[in-house]
């Protein structure tokens, strides 16, 4: 059976959907020269990513780069509804944030101990703008865009971009599926990139506190196989 959240066909049972999965007689994408060479393995590796749970500073819509915030007590319910969720998930690889609020997500989802963290994967650098919300970060600046300004004092697109591409390189090269913990403005920024698309382009991409999502394959086409799904934590999410 296929459920629907937010408008994205997802499957009840991701741990055992082998159809997120493409045969591996066709190609894989290579990010440095977008070169197709031949998978060695019995299926194309996905990743799963997970956005962290909530924060008082997500909750608050601040902006949060390197402030280093545990969760609330509804983010570690969401990180609990994952533990469900993720349960037997037969990762080959699992990334995870320096970030606190990410190594506790992945702790409490059941992987402690297992990740291996690595920088690539922190929050966007806001910068002069850490722990701002957007409404007062335009009192100051009305046009202010983070996809199209960056953050003064800290990332750009393109550098958080760099990150993603990092980031990339490793998932096309795992020997199996990734399992990623990480934060809001860095996944949809990897997801772009997943997709060919610059940075910017994450903007389209709205990701929740505590979602998980699926970066794979239609045939040899990198692809969203999931996109912000919180079926664990709200069975029917708002259309708004």
């Amino acid at each position: 059976m296929t459920v629907r959240s937010r408008g994205v066909a997802v499957l009840p049972n991701l741990v055992t959907a082998s159809c997120l999965r493409e045969p591996a007689n066709a190609v894989r994408w290579s990010l440095a020269a977008r070169e197709e060479t031949p998978i060695p393995t019995a299926a194309r590796p996905v990743a799963v990513v997970v956005r962290h749970g909530e924060t008082e500073w997500s909750n608050a819509g601040r902006h949060t780069g390197r402030t280093n915030l545990p969760l609330n007590a509804a983010g570690r319910a969401d990180a609990a509804a994952l533990a469900a969720r993720l349960a037997g998930l037969p990762a080959a690889l699992i990334l995870c944030s320096p970030r606190l609020r990410a190594a506790q997500t992945a702790e409490i989802a059941g992987y402690a101990g297992r990740a291996e963290i690595t920088d690539d994967l922190a929050e966007w650098d806001y910068g002069d703008y850490e722990g701002m919300t957007t409404a007062q970060i335009h009192a100051i600046r009305p046009d202010w865009s983070l996809w199209r300004d960056g953050a003064p004092g800290g990332e750009s697109p393109e550098q958080i971009g760099d990150r993603a591409d990092r980031v990339v390189r490793r998932l096309v090269d795992a020997p199996g599926d990734v399992l990623i913990f990480a934060h809001g403005h860095l996944l949809r920024v990897l997801a772009a990139t997943w997709l060919g698309l610059p940075p910017a382009e994450g903007r389209l991409l709205a990701l929740s506190a505590g979602s998980l999502s699926v970066l794979g394959w239609e045939r040899e086409t990198p692809v969203l196989r999931l996109w912000n799904d919180v079926a664990h934590i709200s069975a029917a999410p708002p259309l708004r």
